[in-house]
């Protein structure tokens, strides 16, 4: 298998892995399937680091060298702040900007790596995927990538079932006399 292929689905590429495993049930969602994929990616990624790396000794620093690498494999277009694009969401012409992991992608990823990691034995408080360095990073990311593209990244509101409809309050029971003037 190629691992650039391997990376890009790890990331959330469009598309699906054409990788298959027989150890995974027929009833597996997509999510558990896609955070399988991910777990196994990164510790492949952790195989191949110069030293090899164990996981207990994989901190966020290291879950930062990943994100990085797995930048060679987007496919979102990052204006530099020199380009006349920069801050377009739709450039008319094409440009030399460079081609990134969206940020959306990003932080799913993570999101499916830390829940992996706690799901393998890891303990929640050691969990580099968890770290405030990568916290950080990708909010770094996300505020670079929506001033580059023009894109704002609005938090999304859960949606909450309406309220039923309810009554208007009772009036308030007097509290005493009132006098104008105190």
């Amino acid at each position: 298998m190629n691992p650039a292929t391997t990376l890009a689905s790890a990331a959330g590429a469009a598309g699906t892995s054409s990788s298959s495993s027989s150890s995974s049930p027929a009833s597996s969602s997509r999510y558990e399937n896609q955070k399988r994929r991910d777990w196994n990616t990164f510790g492949q990624y952790l195989k191949n680091h110069r030293p090899p790396l164990s996981l207990s000794r994989c901190s966020g620093a290291h879950v930062l060298e990943f994100l990085r690498y797995l930048d060679q494999f987007g496919k979102t277009k990052v204006h530099t702040p020199i380009c006349p694009f920069y801050g377009h969401p739709n450039p008319p012409a094409p440009c030399p900007c460079p081609l990134r992991q969206a940020w959306g992608s990003l932080d799913a990823l993570i999101g499916r790596l830390r829940a992996a990691f706690e799901e393998n034995g890891g303990k929640p408080e050691a969990n580099p995927f968890g770290a405030r360095a990568v916290r950080l990073y990708l909010r770094e990311v996300r505020d670079l990538q929506s001033k580059a593209r023009g894109i704002s990244y609005e938090k999304k509101k859960r949606k909450r079932p309406p309220l039923p409809q309810q009554l208007p309050p009772p009036p308030l029971p007097p509290t005493g006399h009132h006098h104008p003037g105190q």
